[in-house]
């Protein structure tokens, strides 16, 4: 990981850090869509919707494109590329650590 690759994976885990933004990623997943369809689901305003999104794209998780009198929003996948690829350099780190734990566990029965 470079230093210039730090700040990008700190927007994104900051962006990530709300689980309506984590839903609004999630159903971005399943491809394009409107901003009006995307904050359907959501218990709040259209501006609230938005702010999030603007969360989400200011951290380059997302592109919202104006078409006419609509906006769409789709995922960009490269940063969370990124933040998944630096989580599994600690895969081995906890796989060990259950390991450590299953070996323990059979040793108390």
């Amino acid at each position: 990981m470079t230093a210039l690759q730090i700040p990008q994976l700190d927007a994104t885990f900051s962006a990530l850090s709300d689980g309506t933004r984590r839903a609004i990623v999630s159903r971005l997943a399943t491809g394009e869509t409107t901003l009006s369809d995307l904050a359907e689901p959501f218990d709040m305003s259209l501006t609230a919707v938005s702010k999030h999104l603007r969360v989400l794209s200011d951290a380059g998780l997302v592109e919202v494109e104006k078409r006419g009198r609509t906006r769409h929003c789709r995922l960009r996948g490269a940063p969370i590329k990124e933040a998944v690829d630096w989580l599994q350099k600690y895969e081995a780190f906890w796989i060990d650590r259950f390991d450590a734990l299953a070996r323990h566990l059979a040793k108390e029965d």
